[in-house]
């Protein structure tokens, strides 16, 4: 008995609609079970099985053999080891794009999609990595080749310093990274050990208020003014060299930007974008700018240059000498803090002077909580075990306290029976 369609329903050929095809990808994507059975040639076991490749932009299939085991093992524990190494390839842990070379991924993919969206300090220290450890090290590898266990071992061997071990560490994981999940499922380096630190754990103290009085009065303005703004505000100094003066009201200052070597960017935290209270000598400070003049030699002459060329409320309140631009913060720190720090006995780095504010206000007496919204911190653990170092003022006292608990105990019988310690 024949039927037909019911009222106000289409039927549609299943001709009518065929499903679109994606050429090689799609037949990449039809992965069968592979299961092939372990062979013994020579002094070692062998199995033929079926890898993704990448070359010359195509990605094809093609049988390869692996060496799995010396032929004196028994026939059923290679059987489990061949399982075992065909097992991500089965379960499709490996993706179809992890045949791509590593080095091709680099060029064509992480530096022209994922490394502009980094700071432009961070691009630029990835980059050298990139090309002096990452390269040599990788660069003829697919991307499903670098697996933990070889990441591993290539970090466990690595000749280089903590810190240079670091930065390759960050490096690689950031390339990665940004493979997952089109190139790769999960990040291989999730997981990994970094050899021990073994640099030696070298104090980095804060300056005293009396080493801080005799730094300023080494240095040349506007880099004296900038130091004393740092260690009362506590700012770091991409903050400090992009303020701006209509950041500056009359018992606080407001943190809207960050400017570092060329790269403006917002605050480094959602917390860091706050404003924070100031002393009126903070304040006195950076208005006496306006009024002062430097003279600079060029050549036999001498010429002389307004510190703010120019006060509007985009202006900013450190300005280059000569041509009024945003400063480089490692050129102020080698050629002004450093050697006048040197001549006093004194390191001191941009980071000393932030570490500096939080260390007085917590010799100060100021609580915690206090501490941390002045230094603009997310956790206060950052503030308390980072910034605020021990001081070993009150270090001293607690000790006494300590002496003083711990003293032993005289007793006297007084004539009413009392006892007193």
């Amino acid at each position: 008995m024949a039927t037909f369609p019911q009222p106000g329903c289409a039927t549609v050929r299943a001709e009518a609609t065929p499903l679109a095809g994606h050429g090689d990808y799609e037949a990449m994507a039809r992965r069968r079970f592979q299961n092939p059975t372990p062979e013994r040639i020579g002094k070692f076991w062998y199995v033929r099985i079926r890898q993704d490749c990448f070359e010359n932009g195509r990605t094809y299939r093609k049988l390869v053999r692996l060496k799995i085991a010396p032929a004196s093992m028994l026939e059923r524990e290679v059987k489990k080891i061949a399982a075992e190494l065909i097992r991500p390839t089965n379960q499709g842990l490996i993706t179809i794009g992890s045949a791509v070379n590593f080095s091709e991924f680099v060029q064509n993919e992480y530096i022209p999609t994922v490394l502009p969206l980094l700071a432009t300090t961070t691009q630029e220290s990835y980059r050298g990595t990139i090309a002096k450890y990452l390269q040599p090290a990788f660069g003829e590898y697919c991307l499903r080749d670098m697996t933990p266990r070889m990441l591993q071992r290539y970090f466990s061997n690595l000749k280089l310093s903590y810190a240079t071990i670091v930065k390759v560490r960050d490096a690689l994981s950031s390339v990665l990274r940004s493979a997952v999940p089109d190139f790769l499922v999960t990040n291989p380096l999730d997981g990994l050990r970094l050899p021990l630190d073994k640099r030696a754990r070298r104090p980095k103290p804060p300056i005293t208020p009396a080493e801080f009085s005799n730094l300023i009065e080494f240095m040349p303005e506007p880099y004296a003014s900038m130091v004393f703004v740092a260690v009362w505000t506590g700012l770091r100094v991409s903050e400090l060299i992009a303020l701006k003066w209509r950041c500056i009201h009359a018992d606080s200052i407001s943190v809207e930007e960050r400017y570092c070597r060329g790269d403006w960017s917002v605050p480094k935290t959602a917390a860091s974008a706050a404003t924070i209270g100031v002393s009126p000598e903070v304040i006195a400070r950076i208005e006496r700018l306006k009024t002062l003049t430097v003279e600079v030699r060029a050549g036999r002459a001498v010429r002389k240059h307004k510190l703010v060329k120019s006060s509007g409320p985009d202006d900013l309140i450190f300005q280059s000498v000569q041509q009024g631009k945003p400063m480089n913060d490692l050129n102020i720190l080698n050629r002004h803090i450093r050697p006048a720090a040197r001549a006093l006995g004194l390191t001191v780095t941009w980071r000393t002077l932030r570490t500096s504010h939080a260390t007085w206000l917590v010799q100060a007496g100021a609580d915690p909580k206090s501490v941390q919204g002045q230094m603009r911190h997310a956790r206060i653990s950052t503030t308390m075990d980072i910034y605020a170092q021990t001081v070993p003022l009150a270090q001293r006292a607690a000790i006494e306290k300590l002496s003083q608990f711990a003293k032993p105990c005289h007793t006297v019988v007084t004539q009413n029976g009392v006892f007193h310690c």
